[in-house]
């Protein structure tokens, strides 16, 4: 019974994760603007699930189960992917990097962005 219960308590406070968590959630619905230019909403989710119990039996006459559990979501918009002209480019509304090595990770997409391009041109170029 008390192993039940506790599963049901644990049970209940993952289907409230499920429902405030989905993948909407992360990467939202993309708008796009009268000029071509589509923006998708990026966010970064965070979240944090503990549950407990116990079959806390004082006499035979009476039977009890105490538990708890808690969950918290916490959604923190990072940027917006931007798509015109079949490129895509994302737009950080993040604070600055402060470490070259954080520089570097955010400089990142946009430098594959560039080195795909000169690949393109090179390859029309030398067929």
């Amino acid at each position: 019974m008390a192993e039940r219960a506790v599963s049901d308590l644990m049970e209940g406070a993952m289907e409230k994760i499920r429902a405030m968590v989905d993948s909407n959630t992360v990467v939202g619905t993309p708008i796009t603007t009268p000029d071509g230019i589509t923006l998708i909403p990026v966010s970064r989710l965070s979240f944090g699930f503990a549950s407990g119990g116990n079959d806390k039996t004082t006499s035979p006459s009476k039977p009890g189960i105490w538990g708890g559990g808690g969950a918290a979501v916490k959604v923190e918009p990072v940027g917006f992917l931007l798509g015109k002209d079949g490129g895509a480019r994302m737009l950080s509304i993040q604070p600055p990097a402060f470490s070259p090595a954080d520089r570097l990770i955010d400089m990142a997409p946009e430098l594959m962005d560039k080195i795909e391009c000169l690949i393109d041109k090179y390859t029309k170029e030398n067929g």
